[in-house]
């Protein structure tokens, strides 16, 4: 039977942790108590911390180091090579501060997605970014500190264990996966083209949709990467934007990577890329004052990209693009690339769609395998999402010769 593994430094959390381990137990779960603690703590533990240690590449000496910092990084190393090399392990869940969600979260981000991961951290109600990644992992708010049992923490400790219980005893109905699974990027801005393509190949496909907030982007290239999947429709790059232009939905340097390292059929397009995304207002830099803005909601700012930033995504979508030795499709939709950039839309601005089709021109080197396709249509017209469709079906089955 698969175990859940808690995990925390018990040195200076070892009631919490046998709290957590004692109810998984109480719900029928067999568990594994793990200490990466470097201070002491064994008496709670079923693993002590120098076993994790061990598992360091360089040795426990890596470990056990006279520097707080240096010590978090290189646990939380180790624990990544244990519980990543345990066979037995079918659950997680790990208590912490700052220190011990350092430790934890990038062990849980390692774990196959799909495998329960909760981590209750102190700095579940910030940016949880860096904790979650591109991973599935869930984070509960303690409201107090994990120190010490009260008539707080109890309770909440309680609901982040019978969480975890729930999900390792209760299975998700299985659902035979015969067909090849596609996956697609898509924003609010891109939805109806996106929903018409998977209305046309959810009969033969399994449509894998990721929204393309920075975690979603990076999210869909680990999908890749892990394989399993047949091909990719990556309508929405607007990612890309605040890479280039610093907005707050990046997905960072490797954003189409997995397409390149994969070779998968890869139609791509120019989704959303009139726009950069900020939070409210008052997070905008004070460099774009003056700028065009769309208010999406009370949290999300979007900023028109100008001609000289598109030309920019443009360049570095194409170096991509080149990137890729397999078959490649990239349409360019002249009428608009989102909902706002349309006649009479609030980021329409034809000089700034011109300059970004003009510089995917210059920089793709157009082969049979990689080629630009021009439609005058919209993205979001049927029109589109049925060439999208056409093109795809066409390099999946020929390869693109």
């Amino acid at each position: 039977m698969k175990k859940a593994y808690v995990v925390g430094t018990a040195d200076t959390k070892g009631p919490e942790l046998q709290f957590v381990r004692d109810l998984l137990g109480d719900a029928g779960v067999s568990t594994v108590l793990v200490n990466v603690g470097t201070k002491g703590g064994e008496q709670y533990a079923d693993i002590p911390a120098a076993e994790v240690a061990a598992c360091h590449p360089d040795g426990p000496a890596a470990v056990f180091v006279n520097d707080r910092g240096r010590a978090v990084i290189e646990m939380s190393r180790a624990l990544t090579e244990f519980v990543t090399a345990r066979d037995d392990l079918g659950g997680i869940i790990g208590l912490g501060g700052s220190g011990g969600s350092g430790i934890v979260a990038p062990a849980m981000q390692a774990l196959p997605i799909g495998v329960p991961k909760v981590l209750v951290s102190t700095l579940a109600s910030g940016d949880v970014s860096a904790y979650v990644g591109a991973s599935d992992v869930n984070m509960f708010h303690p409201v107090t500190d994990v120190s010490g049992l009260n008539r707080v923490s109890r309770r909440l400790l309680g609901n982040a264990a019978h969480a975890l219980a729930g999900m390792m005893r209760f299975k998700v109905p299985q659902v035979e996966d015969d067909k090849p699974a596609l996956v697609l990027s898509m924003f609010g801005v891109t939805t109806p083209a996106v929903q018409a393509m998977t209305t046309r190949l959810t009969d033969d496909f399994d449509c894998l949709v990721f929204h393309a907030t920075g975690s979603g982007g990076r999210c869909m290239e680990q999908i890749i990467d892990q394989g399993g999947v047949t091909g990719v429709l990556d309508i929405t790059t607007t990612e890309v934007c605040d890479l280039l232009v610093g907005g707050f939905l990046s997905a960072g340097e490797d954003r189409l990577g997995a397409m390149a390292r994969m070779k998968l059929p890869f139609v791509g397009s120019c989704g959303a890329l009139d726009m950069v995304n900020y939070w409210g207002p008052e997070t905008v830099p004070a460099e774009f004052k003056g700028r065009k803005f769309y208010h999406h909601n009370a949290q999300v700012t979007l900023m028109r990209t100008t001609a000289e930033e598109c030309a920019r995504i443009g360049a570095w979508i194409g170096r991509k693009l080149n990137a890729c030795e397999g078959p490649v499709r990239f349409l360019l939709p002249l009428r608009g690339v989102s909902a706002l950039d349309i006649e009479g839309g609030d980021f329409h601005d034809p000089e700034a769609d011109a300059a970004l089709f003009q510089a995917l021109r210059d920089t793709v080197c157009q082969t049979d395998l990689r080629r630009l396709v021009e439609l005058d249509l919209h993205i979001n017209d049927d029109a589109f999402a049925s060439a999208a469709v056409t093109h795809f079906k066409e390099i999946y089955t020929t390869g693109g010769t």
